[in-house]
């Protein structure tokens, strides 16, 4: 089964455009070293929930919306020999310093898929 890294983050609106220049950047990079999809999405129809929701998970403001995004591996062990490879490029040096949104708030996590199509 393939392994995925998942990421939530709330995305100031004044910051699209910045964001879209980053995950194309990082989809070059991830992609140049194996992974084998990668994905960012805008919230388009995500409610505030009352006790959870996308926007509570990463305290999104009024003037932010939610990034969900991943990348597909074959494995776990695939995973960490592509991000080991991504964190030693030279294109990203300094990425994150540059983020346009509060990493602070980002959840992330790496998950083995239980049902695969």
């Amino acid at each position: 089964m393939s392994y995925v890294d998942g990421f939530l983050i709330a995305l100031p609106k004044a910051n699209i455009e910045a964001y879209r220049k980053m995950a194309e950047l990082g989809r070059e990079v991830w992609m140049s070293h194996g992974a084998l999809a990668y994905a960012e999405c805008l919230a388009d129809d995500v409610s505030y929930g009352e006790l959870t929701s996308f926007p509570r998970a990463v305290q999104a403001k009024e003037d932010e919306t939610v990034v969900f995004s991943w990348i597909v591996y074959r494995d776990r062990a695939h995973r960490d020999d592509v991000n080991s490879k991504v964190m030693n490029d030279p294109r990203m040096a300094g990425a994150m310093n540059d983020a346009p949104f509060d990493g602070k708030r980002m959840i992330f996590g790496g998950f083995e898929m239980v049902v695969e199509s």
